[in-house]
């Protein structure tokens, strides 16, 4: 890191204790912005970036809820408003036991980044709970949903804070929390939550969009080496929406996607990945991964060892932070691998970047790899304010244009700050700059 910019780190870790996953997501764009205030003092002068590290706003709230046995169930609530230069706060919200505040400013400092490299008018925020909707009933999803809700909405709005789904928070979270919305505030405000039903002011193509746009990113890095996706053995760790959309949209471009995973392990299905019957396991049973296995025969579940074990030539890590090793990027790096993509937030560990890096492996670090998703709620909410549809095809095929876009961002970053084929520096900066000079141009507020 630039000397610099230690005392501000210093400043983050004293006013943050015990949030590591912010901590590292901080060190992580601090480590490439040397040269940018070395190119642009006034960014230190005006201090952006003590304010950038500063959410505008952090709100914790208690989410009481009656489960089916009738018993009173406390979970607690978040949402941080991180940064809104660019627009309205927009980030989704995770419902899973490791939330704490830590986590969600962590997704929501990336946010921001992730926002600006879109070329959307988006801000950065994100949100959630510590409950967990795995194992409960519609009624006990719903009744906290509608509690949560009760809370959150005095903050929301699609000129201030636009929310959407995240882990755990799926089309019918997102179905109950409008609800909710909507009967507190007698407003049918189709744009403040993203990720609807279709049938009510939904997006085509948001559920795909963030696996989408991280295998659209992927195969423009392989190009820049001459290379696509048709032929590339293909691992993806996860089996939610990202990493089945991922899995999917690699298979339409020639790829043998051959293995994904869950919390309970991974499996490997050397004749390629049957999409339909991960959908129908995941998305409407609600399944595990074991239920694949015995309904394809020739699939086998592991239950020990890393899905990274599993020989590839392009790497997609889909499910949570820091899943991916210094341990599992050696190996990757000795089987083969040319490419690395997140699609997840911070998948691979600080460690597992550099070892990728200086082994020559193309790394797409999410904030650029899995905006789709973010960009596509910023499409949805373009049709709710015109109230308009678009056609599948047409979305995707925006989509498509704005990775190509982020892509290109990157990859001239990188190389007028002499880093050529460097992503991590190039999404860091393209992203950062942006906002800084929103800010500034904003005042000191």
């Amino acid at each position: 890191m630039d000397s610099r910019l230690h005392s501000v780190y210093d400043e983050v870790l004293a006013r943050n204790p015990g949030e590591a996953e912010f901590h590292q997501a901080v060190r992580e764009v601090f480590d490439s912005l040397g040269p940018v205030l070395q190119k642009n003092p006034q960014y230190v002068d005006a201090a952006v970036l003590e304010r950038i590290c500063e959410p505008e706003r952090q709100i914790i709230f208690r989410v009481p809820w009656v489960d089916d046995k009738n018993r009173v169930q406390i979970n607690r609530g978040f949402r941080v408003e991180f940064n809104s230069a660019l627009g309205p706060y927009k980030g989704g919200l995770r419902f899973h036991p490791s939330v704490y505040l830590g986590i969600v400013k962590f997704l929501g400092f990336e946010q921001i980044f992730k926002n600006s490299l879109t070329g959307m008018p988006i801000g950065g925020g994100k949100g959630g709970s510590d409950f967990d909707p795995r194992g409960k009933s519609d009624g006990e999803v719903m009744r906290f949903c509608q509690s949560f809700m009760t809370e959150l909405y005095r903050h929301i709005g699609e000129y201030t804070d636009v929310p959407a789904g995240d882990i755990g928070v799926g089309g019918r979270e997102i179905g109950y929390l409008f609800g909710q919305y909507k009967r507190i505030t007698n407003r049918y405000e189709s744009g403040v939550l993203t990720g609807k039903g279709i049938s009510w002011g939904g997006s085509l193509v948001r559920t795909e969009a963030t696996g989408y746009g991280t295998v659209f990113f992927a195969d423009h890095m392989l190009r820049t080496k001459g290379q696509s996706f048709d032929g590339q053995r293909v691992v993806v760790s996860g089996s939610g929406n990202v990493a089945t959309y991922a899995i999917q949209k690699a298979q339409q471009l020639g790829a043998n996607v051959v293995s994904f995973s869950d919390s309970s392990g991974y499996v490997v299905d050397e004749a390629g990945v049957d999409v339909e019957l991960l959908r129908q396991i995941k998305e409407v049973e609600r399944g595990r991964v074991a239920d694949y296995v015995e309904r394809r025969p020739g699939a086998r579940l592991v239950t020990g060892g890393s899905i990274w074990d599993v020989p590839a030539t392009v790497a997609l890590p889909c499910a949570t932070q820091n899943e991916l090793t210094e341990q599992d990027a050696k190996q990757l790096v000795a089987n083969g691998v040319l490419a690395v993509a997140e699609g997840a937030n911070m998948p691979t560990t600080p460690g597992a970047v550099a070892l990728l890096q200086e082994a020559g492996v193309l790394f797409a670090p999410g904030k650029a790899a899995n905006a789709g998703g973010v960009a596509t709620s910023a499409l949805e909410m373009q049709q709710n304010a015109s109230r308009d549809a678009w056609t599948f095809e047409y979305t995707e095929e925006r989509l498509a244009h704005i990775m190509e876009g982020i892509h290109s961002r990157c990859e001239e970053t990188a190389d007028e700050y002499g880093e050529p084929g460097n992503y991590v520096l190039g999404a860091n900066i393209a992203g950062f700059t942006k906002v800084a000079d929103a800010m500034i141009a904003q005042g000191v507020i």
